[in-house]
C-alpha cells in the first residue's frame, strides 16, 4: 500500500467526476448567493475545478489526543482536506504553507484538515514530526486508509477544497503553495461570507 500510494500519480479518480472544463459555464452559479468563481481561477493555482453539486464521503476521525472529529463539524467553513504520510516527502514540502495558511485564515472560516494515513498511526513516528514542523492545524488518523479509499485517493499528497455547506469544489494531486497569489484568490474567493 505505501508504495502504491507513494507513486504520487498525476490523476485521481474521484467520486465526483466529472471536471468543469475551462470556461465551460461561465464559472459556478449556484443557488446560494456569492459562488461565483472565475473557471481559470482553478487553472491558475493547480487545482482540477469538479462539477457543482459533488460532496464527499463524510468521515469522523480521531485526533492524535483520542479526539473525534467529523468533517461535518466544519460544516460553515471552507475546508482543506490535506490526505498525506510522514514518509511522504512532497507532502513534508507542503505543509509549511499549509500551516501558514491554517494561521492566515482560520480567523476567517477556514480550516485545514490533515488526514495522515500512515499505517497503525504510530504517535512514535507522528509526534516528532508534527513537532518539527510546527504544526498547529487538526491532525485526524486514518490508520486503515478506509477514509481515503472513500476519497478514492491514488497518490500523496491529495487535497480536496470543501466549500461551506460541503460542496467539493476542486482538488489537487501533488504539493502546492497554499500562500501563492493564485491559490489565496481562489480560496478567498470561497471563504464563507465573502461577497463577489
Amino acid at each position: 500500500m505505501r508504495v502504491t500510494l507513494g507513486l504520487a500519480l498525476i490523476g485521481v479518480l474521484v467520486w465526483a467526476l466529472p471536471e468543469r472544463r475551462p470556461g465551460e459555464g461561465g464559472g459556478h452559479h449556484g443557488k446560494h448567493h456569492g459562488d461565483a468563481v472565475a473557471p481559470d481561477a482553478f487553472e491558475r493555482a493547480g487545482v482540477v475545478e469538479l462539477k457543482e453539486g459533488q460532496r464527499g464521503p463524510g468521515f469522523r476521525l480521531a485526533t492524535r489526543d483520542g479526539r473525534t472529529i467529523a468533517l461535518d463539524d466544519w460544516r460553515d467553513k471552507l475546508v482543506i482536506v490535506n490526505f498525506w504520510a510522514t514518509w511522504c516527502t512532497p507532502c513534508t514540502l507542503e505543509m509549511p504553507s499549509l500551516e501558514t495558511l491554517w494561521t492566515r485564515y482560520r480567523e476567517r472560516g477556514l480550516v485545514v484538515a490533515g488526514v495522515s494515513v500512515d499505517r497503525g498511526a504510530p504517535r512514535a513516528v507522528l509526534d516528532p514530526y508534527i513537532a518539527s514542523l510546527k504544526l498547529t492545524f487538526p491532525i485526524l488518523l486514518d490508520p486503515h486508509l478506509e477514509t481515503a479509499g472513500k476519497w478514492r485517493v491514488t497518490g500523496l499528497p491529495a487535497t480536496f477544497i470543501v466549500k461551506p455547506g460541503g460542496e467539493v469544489a476542486g482538488f489537487a494531486v501533488g504539493a502546492r503553495e497554499w500562500t501563492s497569489a493564485e491559490m489565496t484568490a481562489l480560496l478567498e474567493s470561497m471563504l464563507p461570507g465573502h461577497r463577489h
